[in-house]
């Protein structure tokens, strides 16, 4: 009798599919796990070798923006032509050294010596009549002054007959005509002496506004001709301070017209400087505000004199003065690159200047872990800059470590890898 064979009943969970279940599931795990709480951000593997990076740090800070400044003479004379005329002579030429008052050019106006003339007649004739007016004034002075006399003799006269025919008339002695007669003779010299002293009051009141207004006449024909000599002596151009005569445009017989330019003196023992400043800062700058350049490896300071308002292609000038000393062996139309202060030294929170600014506009920056292995992106905020440094007011704290260097290549990178 045969034997049966035994069922050999198959098993469901072999360690093969144990072991394939068991790494699917570790994935799917690891997977979840990473979706979950792992770090999603956008990374980027960055060589240390290929950035730069800054402490965060506190301590003393000085706003200020540099400037380029053109050296220039501390004073420069137009020399501007008040009356014009032909150029008979030049003195000197251009570049010449002058002392102030020595002549550079002279002109020649025929118009001006014939209105010199005219007026110059015009005085003598006024100083004429003003002479004959006095003395006509004198003659009827004395004129009337003898009239006077005359009037006041035959007044007594008169008088001593009238009272003489008065006593004989109320004595019965003469009659009434020969008194009455007497007594209209004496009261008409009376009334003619009045009349005469009042035009001779008159006339001496006349006479006096006449000789005023002749004097007033010959004062002002005076004082136009001074003028117009002045104007003349005006024709030789002089040097107006000592300085050195750096352009001339003046030839022998060349025509210049009345207010037109001839040349420039410039005082050349001191100097100053003219900065042309980005208008962004126009609001910032101010008399009074302090600079510094060096030269010859030597710091000078300067200090804002005068600021022009005026804004050319995007700029607008400052003149300014030297403060302590002034450079040796520096010469005009020199070049230099001058740290213009913006404010007061104040304590704050910076950072180095770099590349970074460009992409992120201030407004945010990579901080580098402490472990050193990475970097994040986090969200600050920048205030006041100079060449150096950048103001932090927000988002950094004092020793964390940032990069300042491009950020260029990064794109919208979230997080960089420190190799």
């Amino acid at each position: 009798m045969m034997a049966m064979d035994k069922k050999i009943e198959k098993k469901i969970w072999t360690p093969k599919k144990i072991a394939v279940y068991s790494i699917t599931a570790v994935f799917i795990i690891f997977v979840v796990y990473n979706f979950i709480f792992g770090d999603s951000s956008k990374k980027l593997n960055i060589e240390l070798e290929r950035i730069n990076i800054s402490n965060v740090e506190r301590g003393p800070f000085q706003e200020f923006t540099p400037i380029t400044g053109i050296i220039q003479p501390i004073e420069t004379f137009k020399l501007d032509v008040s009356d014009g005329g032909r150029v008979v002579t030049k003195f000197v030429e251009e570049g010449a050294f002058l002392n102030e008052g020595d002549p550079i050019i002279l002109l020649d106006n025929a118009q001006l010596r014939l209105s010199i003339i005219y007026n110059e007649a015009n005085v003598f004739q006024q100083i004429n009549n003003l002479r004959g007016t006095k003395l006509s004034f004198q003659q009827s002075k004395l004129d009337l002054q003898s009239r006077l006399l005359q009037s006041d003799r035959d007044i007594r006269e008169q008088k001593r007959k009238y009272e003489v025919n008065r006593q004989l008339f109320e004595k019965g002695m003469i009659s009434d005509n020969e008194y009455l007669d007497s007594k209209d003779q004496y009261e008409y010299l009376l009334d003619h002496k009045r009349l005469t002293m009042e035009t001779y009051q008159q006339d001496s009141i006349f006479r006096v506004e006449q000789i005023k207004q002749l004097e007033i006449s010959v004062n002002t024909l005076a004082g136009n001709l001074e003028i117009t000599k002045h104007q003349l002596e005006n024709l030789t151009v002089k040097a107006p301070i000592r300085g050195q005569l750096t352009s001339l445009n003046a030839e022998i017989g060349q025509s210049i017209g009345a207010g037109e330019n001839v040349g420039q003196i410039d005082k050349v023992d001191s100097f100053k400087v003219r900065a042309n400043i980005d208008e962004y800062w126009i609001v910032r700058v101010s008399p009074g505000q302090n600079g510094e350049f060096t030269f010859s490896d030597e710091n000078y300071r300067l200090q804002v004199k005068t600021v022009f308002p005026q804004v050319t292609n995007g700029s607008f000038q400052v003149d300014m003065i030297f403060v302590d000393k002034l450079p040796q062996g520096i010469r005009r139309g020199q070049t230099v690159h001058i740290k213009l202060e913006l404010g007061e030294l104040t304590e704050a929170l910076f950072i180095e200047r770099g590349g970074f600014y460009q992409s992120t506009g201030g407004q945010w920056i990579f901080v580098v872990d402490p472990s050193g292995n990475f970097a994040v992106k986090r969200n600050i905020k920048l205030g006041r800059q100079n060449t150096q440094y950048y103001e932090v007011l927000e988002g950094l704290k004092v020793g964390e470590k940032v990069i300042t260097s491009s950020y260029e290549n990064y794109g919208d990178i979230e997080k960089l890898i420190l190799k």
